[in-house]
């Protein structure tokens, strides 16, 4: 079948697409017992205009000729003419542990024939019962939670709290983050293909980003992965001279950038997602740390796309760095794809909040918290932090071979567990981005190969594998082998 799909499409796709498009694979796309049900949906064309006239023109698609999808199972996902691919993004970090998984329908069924909302004005028992059980995944003292529904609102509220339970404003953040599209958020970020070009909250301030691969220090024996990058360094095999680099930054940020007695906090994330997945030198996230908090700020760690098992060692990526912070958002995989967030905090930090009156409407409602307590069940029942150690391990071991086959093509492979990255480049010798277009006609052979990957990186140059975590070996197979194959051919038209 997969062939039919392709030569249908074969009048479609740009000339320099045709070579991959049409070349076979060696294995087909791995077997699933479940059977979609049809869909009625509007036809592409309907979609198109519809798109093109009521969706804000903001919203962009990801490939040239993107499917329609209708269905999803599992890691699966299929298009309205019965096409099925598999998905190794999972709805952008966030369908943690498989389309339409049996308990999640089944509990969101339940609880839509109970309660669907209310508000926090009233006590209710699924809010509660979640709380408890969310907060047993963190050490002691951060036992305090308040739900939202974004990652967005989840950091712009851990920055209100930061900046209330010091009585400070300066944030530090780090170059290449990304925190949301809200408006402190937004001026927080630093990837400025998602900045508008209007003025920026005050109070915000970037120090560099510690990327042993596109930083200006580190190298092969920096980072906390199986993969080190395949750039030189002075780095010794336990000594870290690029984060030594990298601190003396911050504390020169702290320095020289932020008044006396003004300093709130810093934010990171545990690895770095729309920039890129970078990894930072083993020991930066713990010395920022203790620097931090010699300061008198508050540290912010997010996990949005870090946290639920998906690094395979911890459960939370600030764990795989030694530290405890103070303050912890998620959202993403926490509700599996329905909307929700939350901030997990100390009772201290969390009493600044009671300077004034503060909701969210939707936040932590009956269906989301129903939805979020199954996840973190199924996530322990199903040992899905171990398949994201094993399987993770698998694929980015194999993708690491395809860096050496292809050195002039993949300059980087990087991450932990179940998130991934591929950086794509023109040649080795000068590491400079691969150029749009090509970027382009790769993500989109990977996808007529019915394989779907994200992409991110400070260039939009950059590969990003996450997908849900009940994926098996077979999958891993097949998307090494798909990579493998549209690498190759991009290669040889080079």
């Amino acid at each position: 079948m997969h062939l039919r799909i392709l030569k249908s499409k074969l009048l479609e796709l740009p000339l320099n697409n045709l070579q991959s498009s049409v070349r076979t694979l060696s294995s087909s796309l791995p077997p699933t017992s479940y059977k979609p049900k049809n869909h009625e949906s509007l036809t592409k064309d309907e979609i198109v205009k519809i798109h093109r006239e009521n969706l804000n023109p903001c919203l962009l698609y990801l490939y040239r000729d993107p499917p329609v999808l209708v269905s999803g199972k599992m890691q699966y996902v299929w298009d309205r003419d019965g096409h099925r691919y598999l998905d190794m993004f999972g709805g952008i970090v966030t369908t943690s542990v498989g389309h339409c998984h049996d308990r999640l329908v089944k509990v969101l069924k339940e609880q839509a024939e109970k309660l669907w909302h209310t508000s926090s004005l009233y006590l209710i028992d699924e809010v509660h019962r979640y709380a408890a059980k969310l907060v047993e995944k963190f050490p002691k003292h951060l036992k305090n939670v308040f739900f939202c529904n974004s990652g967005s609102e989840a950091n712009e509220l851990a920055l209100l709290m930061a900046r209330l339970h010091t009585r400070g404003n300066d944030i530090i953040g780090l170059r290449n983050c990304y925190h949301g599209c809200s408006p402190t958020t937004m001026s927080l970020l630093s990837i400025g293909s998602w900045k508008y070009p209007i003025p920026q909250s005050p109070g915000i301030l970037h120090t560099p980003c510690p990327d042993p691969y596109r930083g200006r220090f580190g190298g092969k024996n920096c980072r906390d992965s199986l993969i080190q990058t395949n750039k030189t360094c002075e780095c010794a095999q336990n000594e870290c001279q690029a984060c030594d680099m990298y601190i003396e930054d911050l504390q020169e940020i702290m320095n020289s950038g932020v008044p006396r007695e003004s300093f709130a906090g810093f934010i990171a994330e545990s690895i770095q997602g729309v920039g890129g997945f970078v990894q930072f030198p083993k020991d930066y996230i713990r010395r920022a740390y203790d620097l931090v908090k010699k300061s008198g700020g508050v540290f912010i760690i997010d996990e949005v796309q870090t946290g639920f098992g998906r690094l395979g060692t911890h459960y939370w990526g600030f764990e795989s760095h030694g530290i405890v912070p103070d303050i912890v958002t998620m959202a993403k995989g926490i509700g599996n794809g329905f909307p929700l967030s939350a901030v997990v905090t100390t009772d201290e930090i969390a009493s600044s909040m009671k300077k004034a009156y503060f909701f969210n409407t939707f936040g932590g409602n009956p269906l989301a918290s129903r939805v979020g307590l199954e996840v973190l069940q199924i996530i322990d029942d199903e040992k899905m932090m171990e398949k994201s150690r094993t399987l993770g391990e698998k694929l980015i071991l194999g993708l690491a071979k395809l860096r050496d086959s292809y050195p002039d093509v993949v300059g980087d492979v990087r991450g932990k567990g179940l998130m991934i990255a591929v950086e794509l480049i023109k040649s080795a010798a000068s590491r400079e981005p691969i150029t749009s277009e090509g970027f382009a006609d790769i993500l989109e052979n990977l996808k007529d190969h019915s394989l779907l990957i994200g992409k991110g990186g400070t260039y939009g140059t950059v590969l990003r594998i996450t997908p849900p975590m009940c994926i098996n070996e077979q999958d891993v197979d097949y998307t090494l082998q798909v990579i493998d194959k549209v690498i190759s051919d991009h290669s040889k038209r080079r």
